[in-house]
């Protein structure tokens, strides 16, 4: 059961990195406009700046599950590559359970009243010919970490898997040196 649920986890959260990777792509292209005509038409948009920075921050957001899925996140390795897989299952449940869920309920608890406050007041921005709908930048912050507590939740019951024998642990990304 476990590991039917793992599975479908896993498909859910690679297709929130495809679409990740599809406003990295928005981004660029909006980066490359915004570049072109300041510098070739000397024009330049407020709108297309805070965009860059609103694809920006919903790609970091919601990518860090997505490098949690993949176990690309960051970690201090000089000890944890010398030890067992049952002892880095163990390690990688223990700090999730302690470290990396509160934080991410603390942030979504914490949040709630900062994204309410702008929507409630249908929050715009404050340069003139900038976003509207400051609001919807600011809800991605409880959404992308109710995403990470979803991720948390797949990368707790992967090591489960681990322990259990049933899984194999999650290849560790290549460090370049």
């Amino acid at each position: 059961m476990l590991v039917k649920i793992e599975k479908i986890l896993d498909k859910f959260i690679d297709m929130v990195g495809y679409l990740t990777g599809i406003l990295l792509l928005l981004m660029i292209l909006n980066v490359a406009w915004d570049v072109m005509m300041r510098y070739v038409f000397h024009d330049s948009s407020i709108a297309m700046q805070e965009m860059e920075w609103h694809l920006f921050a919903v790609m970091m957001l919601f990518g860090t599950g997505y490098a949690l899925r993949h176990n690309a996140h960051v970690r201090v390795d000089f000890l944890y590559d010398r030890l067992s897989d049952r002892k880095k299952a163990w390690i990688n449940i223990i700090g999730t359970i302690l470290f990396l869920l509160p934080l991410a309920i603390l942030v979504i608890y914490g949040s709630y009243d900062f994204v309410m406050d702008s929507w409630e007041t249908n929050e715009v921005s404050e340069d003139p010919g900038g976003l509207p709908y400051r609001w919807l930048i600011k809800g991605m912050i409880p959404l992308s970490f109710i995403f990470l507590v979803l991720c948390a939740v797949n990368y707790l019951i992967h090591y489960i898997n681990v322990l259990r024998g049933i899984e194999n642990p999650l290849p560790q990304e290549e460090v370049i040196e």
